[in-house]
Formats: C-alpha cells, structure tokens, sequence
C-alpha cells in the first residue's frame, strides 16, 4: 500500500511511524479494545467540550432575552412618570415647522422632507436622543424609524429619522 503524502514534515513523519508500528504490535482483540476506548474518549470530548457549552451559552441567551423582555413589558406598563399637571403642553404648530423648532431649541440642525423624513448631520448623540424623545413628548409625531451612523468626530452621528 503507497501513502501519498503532500506535506514533508520529519517529525509528523517519525510519530505516525512509531503509532503504526506500535498498532501494527496489538493484537486484535487490543485494537478492539483500543479503538472502543478511543471512541468513548471522543464521544465524552465531543460531548463535555462542544455540547454542554453550546447548550449552557443557549440557555443563557434565552434567559437574558426573557429578561429583557419582562423588564420592557414592565416599563411600558408603568407608562409615564410624570404627574398629568407637570405634563409639558402640546405644540400647536405644523409638525414640520415643530421637529425644526425644537431641533434649533436643542441646539441641532434639521432638514425636514415633506414626507417627514428628517436628517441630522453630526450632531451629538445625546442631543439627537433629547431630540426625539422631546418631538414624541410635545407633538403626536412618533419616530417610525432611526438609522443612526457614526459621525467623523467621537459621540458625533448622523441620523437619519422619520415621525409618522
């Protein structure tokens, strides 16, 4: 029987010569044996060192999820916290001359679309998160969807929002 082997390393070499002749040397109820011994030792590694881990990590992440969703359930269930009277009132403006002025009141620069898309071109993140929270809080506007990208500078984005 020829070996065809495409890597020559001498000492690879040397140890699979020194196993096969020690293999050669068994007996074959010993490689019985062996080879059983063998298949156990990589049953028990295949299951204590890949399953077991994969299933605790799995667990885990189901059991954070679970969490997370009854602490949001709960948060939204509390509603808000301010008393009705301390309640900041209702803009009366249209909405999109609305989210420009409470952007410049934030410090931030707008450009409102007629379809209510607003972008917001490096602005602090903190302000960008004030600012929504405030459009949500004083008009009926909602954000519908935020897509915020990283800015040049650090704790700088670019947001991109649009109220429905």
């Amino acid at each position: 029987m020829s070996v065809i082997r495409i890597i020559r390393m001498p000492a690879l070499e040397a140890a699979l010569l020194r196993a096969e002749l020690w293999w050669s040397g068994l007996t074959t109820r010993e490689r019985w044996l062996v080879g059983t011994l063998g298949g156990l030792l990589a049953a028990l590694i295949l299951v204590f060192g890949v399953v077991k881990p994969l299933q605790a990590a799995r667990a885990q992440a189901l059991a954070d999820i679970r969490t997370y969703e009854t602490l949001t359930a709960r948060v939204r269930a509390a509603g808000v916290l301010v008393p009705a009277g301390a309640r900041p009132a209702q803009r009366s403006e249209p909405p999109a001359q609305a989210v420009q002025n409470i952007a410049r009141e934030a410090g931030l620069t707008a450009a409102v679309a007629p379809d209510m898309t607003t972008t917001l071109a490096e602005a602090p993140y903190e302000a960008v998160l004030g600012w929504i929270a405030n459009v949500e809080r004083t008009t009926s506007l909602r954000a519908r969807r935020v897509e915020l990208r990283r800015g040049a500078a650090a704790g700088r984005v670019l947001a991109t929002v649009v109220f429905g």
